[in-house]
């Protein structure tokens, strides 16, 4: 018994470093290509595809890293990213991520609030290309690949969920327009919906389609601000006159009680399916015991 107990000992400080490592290393290497990615928008602004074909290149270098990490440091295959049912699952998370978006802004536009005045060439929805795609891949890689999956593995799966949700929300603090209730807004709606998505397929698959799907269809399609964002114009013309709770002002549609209610449902069913699935990883002290 004395000598099971010496081994059970020696593995516990590697459960926990290991995450640890995780999110230093490879959370603040995909941190800083995830600046670089923006930085090279910035500076191919004007070109939307010369932008896009840019940060695709980063994105594959974020890949690569992640990959590399989890293959040559951990050890492991990385069954979060596994091809097998790749398409189904990003396929669902673009179409419900799109979807989601255009029920907030049906909603407001039946109370009058958002009012179409006309199109723009369809040019117009090329910018976002570059931004939906760095934005849905670095950041699901950073916030579900490793801050998500690191907390989990000591914490369980509940403690994983409300930490990285609220790290999520409140980094979006630095966009320039942002503020303190739309990062909670975020946190909320957005952190439990792409954190179920993880839990309930344990893939990053389906939360990158909503991720891309929803920013790219924010920007592109009805011209609105992303998370405190810059606004750029995108295919659709209209003007939204309202109270910020349901316009979520200078933030974003996000910031929006609407969104708020939909998204949040959204996750919650999200949620209960990966709780039925057994999917609901237990702390490192309970599974240990």
């Amino acid at each position: 018994m004395a000598a099971g107990t010496e081994r059970g000992s020696a593995v516990l400080p590697w459960a926990v470093a290991m995450p640890l490592a995780r999110l230093v290393v490879l959370g603040g290497a995909l941190f800083v290509m995830l600046v670089m990615s923006n930085d090279v928008m910035v500076a191919l602004s004007g070109r939307p595809l010369a932008s896009a074909a840019g940060v695709a290149g980063m994105t594959a270098a974020g890949l690569a890293v992640y990959v590399g990490f989890a293959r040559f440091v951990e050890r492991r295959r990385v069954t979060e990213l596994s091809l097998p049912g790749m398409g189904r699952e990003l396929g669902l998370g673009l179409a419900v991520g799109a979807g989601l978006y255009v029920a907030c802004v049906l909603v407001l536009m039946a109370l009058g609030i958002y009012r179409i005045e006309g199109l723009n060439p369809w040019t117009f929805l090329l910018p976002a290309l570059a931004m939906a795609l760095s934005s849905g891949m670095f950041e699901e890689l950073l916030f579900r690949g490793v801050v998500f999956r690191s907390i989990e593995e000591v914490f369980g799966s509940w403690i994983a969920l409300v930490v990285s949700s609220l790290v999520f929300g409140f980094v979006h603090l630095l966009n320039p327009a942002a503020t303190v209730m739309g990062a909670v807004f975020i946190s909320i709606e957005a952190g439990l919906l792409l954190a179920a998505a993880y839990m309930l397929t344990r893939r990053l698959w389906l939360s990158i389609g909503f991720h891309m799907s929803w920013n790219y269809t924010q920007s592109a399609v009805f011209s609105g601000i992303v998370s405190g964002g810059d606004a750029d114009p995108g295919l659709m013309r209209a003007s939204i006159d309202g109270p910020v709770a349901l316009t979520g002002g200078s933030f974003g549609l996000e910031s929006s009680v609407v969104a708020l209610l939909l998204c949040t449902a959204t996750g919650l069913i999200l949620l209960a399916m990966a709780i039925r699935r057994g999917n609901v990883v237990p702390p490192l002290w309970r599974r240990r015991a």
